[in-house]
């Protein structure tokens, strides 16, 4: 479901963690519909590259803009803005294990300025179905498997409908077989709801599996296979 709607425009970025450079010159466009993966070694820059897309880093140089938003211009009061365009997708969960699933849900929902409680319900309903999970509702995160709460986290991600999926290695902490389950929950939302997803990721046998574009953060740099492909052809 790729088209030309341009979801991310990254030109001449560098990102730094304090002073450091951590990843120079990324220049890269990111359409509706496109699924991305984000490789290469712990500490390379992956979550880095993530952060700086949903507004937990800045840059000085370049031109970056996500889901219509300047980030050169993004003051801290309008991060909350733009991240109700993007859902997020952590490797280590994130869920108020105190509360049921309906209430972790709709505590993003009210976070999120969403008040009518009938339409609250609609919306819970809804993606807790696109992830499977229409009957567990009410169950607290310590009631589910890892892979159920990793599809709860999934469906908060969803609850917006966002433009982009930013998901760090949300396998990490999972088995083989959950792992692919997720993997293949996320490239469906990507096709059926025409959302872009960026997955960080150490799992070559699932990207092998499912391949797709690939971003390679290496040496300080960000390599694209689309265009390591497009001077080789």
């Amino acid at each position: 479901m790729t088209t030309t709607e341009k979801i991310v425009e990254l030109h001449n970025v560098n990102i730094y963690q304090q002073k450091a450079v951590v990843l120079s010159n990324i220049t890269l466009d990111v359409y509706k519909g496109e699924f991305i993966y984000i490789v290469g070694k712990t500490g390379y820059g992956k979550s880095s590259l993530l952060k700086l897309l949903y507004g937990d880093l800045s840059h000085h140089e370049g031109k970056a803009n996500v889901c219509g938003y300047d980030l050169s211009a993004l003051h801290k009061k309008d991060i909350p803005m733009l991240r109700r365009h993007l859902g997020i997708v952590f490797q280590d969960f994130h869920l108020l294990t105190d509360r049921s699933v309906d209430d972790n849900l709709r505590f993003a929902l009210e976070a999120t300025g969403w008040e009518d409680k009938v339409k609250m319900r609609e919306r819970m309903n809804e993606v807790l179905t696109m992830v499977g999970l229409s009957t567990k509702g009410f169950k607290m995160p310590h009631e589910l498997s890892g892979g159920e709460q990793q599809r709860v986290v999934v469906a908060r991600a969803l609850l917006n409908h966002p433009k982009l999926i930013l998901a760090d290695e949300p396998t990490g902490n999972l088995d083989p077989e959950t792992s692919e389950e997720i993997i293949l929950l996320l490239r469906k939302i990507c096709k059926e709801a025409g959302t872009a997803v960026m997955m960080a990721s150490h799992d070559f046998i699932i990207m092998n599996k499912y391949p797709d574009r690939t971003l390679k953060c290496e040496n300080g740099h960000v390599i694209d296979s689309q265009e390591k492909e497009a001077a080789q052809a």
